[in-house]
């Protein structure tokens, strides 16, 4: 049982703290990132050591927060991990380190403890708010650099200020993060407006792929291995596609399914204010948030899909009438 702690608490431990080590989860994300680079440059304005580690490649897109912020090789007194919400996401390179997590920071409602201290906070929309409160407790001023990472995280799991996880503090920590030399024109054209030419094609045979079910109030995308290569996509050209099937008119429960190298199915779960995502994703291991969530199942896309529609079913009643 992970012991709860206050922002103030979290902000004095890591104080004490020196060769932390920080993770962030697999599939990395803005929020998870941003969280990690800006903790890591607050520790380091602060004189310690400290090294952010991700079990999957960063996106290029992503470069600029760790620019100027040259690798430390040091063995970790403390590990603190950000935006994990459950030790399964740490993926294979970082799961060794499951158990030795001292503090978790972490805004996931579904959040299943595996740390031994917990900072968690369901209301916030992003971890990097989280952050930014324990940074300004440990006494640090931030930086152009730290703002960028830190407003990158809010903007990406806010979906540019878009989602229902908005806050007057979302917007006013934003505010605060530009005021302090966040680029946020230049972040948020390249987490949300650039697309490679890659990327355009995988979303068109992606887009093409949907089918509908519960009369048409749930769609299924499905990226598969086939598509990557015939479009030359990478990594780099996955994010963002989620919530494709959601955005369609009428459409409660979005679900996008890829296949993976191991041949299991990652899934995005997407919901409107119909559905809870986080209770989708729960009866099949997984979780997330109220309208976005994920899991990781196996078998084939026929069984992957059966498994997922009946899931839905159960979780949201009223779609099958």
């Amino acid at each position: 049982m992970s012991k709860p702690v206050t922002v103030t608490q979290a902000a004095a431990m890591l104080s004490a703290a020196d060769r932390v080590l920080i993770l962030t989860h697999q599939f990395p994300d803005g929020d998870t990132l941003g969280s990690g680079f800006a903790l890591c440059r607050a520790l380091r304005a602060l004189g310690k050591q400290a090294q952010v580690v991700c079990s999957d490649p960063i996106p290029e897109k992503y470069d600029y927060m760790f620019e100027e912020l040259p690798v430390q090789d040091f063995e970790p007194a403390f590990i603190c991990a950000v935006d994990v919400a459950d030790a399964a996401l740490l993926g294979e390179g970082l799961l060794p380190y499951a158990d030795q997590v001292e503090l978790c920071i972490d805004h996931h409602a579904s959040h299943r403890e595996y740390e031994r201290q917990l900072l968690l906070d369901a209301t916030m929309g992003a971890t990097a708010m989280l952050i930014l409160q324990v940074m300004e407790q440990m006494g640090v001023t931030v930086d152009s650099a730290m703002a960028d990472c830190l407003y990158t995280g809010i903007a990406t799991d806010t979906g540019c200020f878009k989602y229902s996880n908005v806050t007057p503090l979302a917007h006013r920590m934003a505010a605060q993060l530009i005021e302090a030399g966040a680029h946020s024109e230049s972040i948020n054209r390249a987490m949300f407006d650039i697309k490679s030419r890659a990327r355009l094609a995988l979303e068109q045979l992606a887009l093409s792929s949907i089918t509908y079910y519960y009369r048409d109030r749930c769609a299924v995308m499905v990226i598969t291995e086939d598509m990557m290569e015939t479009t030359g996509a990478t990594e780099n050209d996955m994010e963002g596609l989620s919530p494709l099937p959601r955005q369609i008119e009428g459409v409660w429960v979005g679900l996008t399914l890829r296949r993976k190298d191991d041949g299991n199915y990652k899934v995005s779960v997407r919901t409107g204010n119909h559905a809870d995502a986080a209770q989708i994703c729960g009866l099949l291991g997984g979780g997330g948030h109220a309208r976005a969530a994920g899991c990781t199942l196996s078998g084939t896309v026929e069984e992957v899909t059966e498994q997922l529609l009946k899931a839905v079913a159960t979780a949201v009643p009223r779609i099958t009438t």
